[in-house]
């Protein structure tokens, strides 16, 4: 099942498993932050992951939600990776991968069908050539090289229908780029979540959930922090460890 330079790892808090590759996608904390920020459905509607990676995001909603989650991935090692974790957790009656670009998602699912999309986009502006990370797969999915944020919030709002909701995490220095782009795509922020690496330091990570269609008006949710002296904080622990 393992190919070159894979491995599987343990996602504990949800007794599953994940296939990943130092070389070509590892996920990182952001996904186990996005997927507890999002207040997802449980029962009705279906849920749709944009850059989905190794499926880290699907996997780890998985054990908060009944309903069916769609994947996009437009890197096909990364979306054969996720396929194999889908199948090795047999999960695969409940989650669907699929390999494609999202600037053409509207092409590969109907419009405003789901309740819920997640996504944990590329955060950085392409760099000049010279800049660029050597290793492909990282630059995919570090750098808008493939789809801009823009593209991003266009086929989330795209895929959501009315009153649905799209849950992102990205870096707070584009909080202000973010929220103009979901307004400008009918997607109203409602919930924003700072996280810091400590309690000293200064927010290196934004949460955002807007409603299609919704009303203005956004709550701002207590912050986050990562760290503390002896390690990750209570909260962290719990939700990379479970609660065991």
């Amino acid at each position: 099942m393992l190919k070159t330079d894979e491995r599987l790892d343990h996602l504990l808090a949800q007794s599953l498993r994940i296939i990943q590759s130092p070389s070509v996608f590892s996920f990182s904390l952001d996904a186990v932050l996005l997927a507890n920020f999002c207040r997802i459905p449980y029962s009705k509607g279906k849920i749709m992951d944009l850059c989905s990676g190794n499926g880290v995001i699907p996997l780890l909603l998985s054990s908060k939600t009944k309903v069916t989650i769609d994947a996009l991935e437009i890197q096909p090692r990364l979306a054969d990776m996720a396929q194999r974790s889908v199948e090795y957790n047999e999960l695969s009656q409940r989650i669907h991968i699929y390999e494609g670009d999202l600037r053409e998602a509207t092409q590969q699912f109907d419009n405003e069908s789901y309740s819920y999309v997640t996504v944990n986009p590329p955060y950085f502006s392409t760099p000049p050539a010279g800049e660029k990370n050597k290793n492909e797969h990282h630059t995919i999915a570090r750098h808008e090289v493939m789809c801009t944020l823009e593209d991003v919030v266009r086929t989330a709002s795209s895929l959501t229908k009315q009153n649905g909701k799209v849950g992102m995490v990205h870096r707070p220095e584009r909080l202000i780029e973010i929220i103009d782009l979901m307004r400008r795509y009918r997607l109203e922020p409602k919930r924003i979540q700072w996280v810091h690496p400590t309690p000293d330091k200064a927010a290196n990570t934004i949460l955002v959930e807007a409603i299609k269609d919704g009303k203005p008006g956004v709550i701002f949710e207590p912050p986050i922090f990562v760290h503390e002296a002896d390690g990750y904080t209570k909260q962290i622990k719990e939700w990379l460890y479970g609660t065991n």
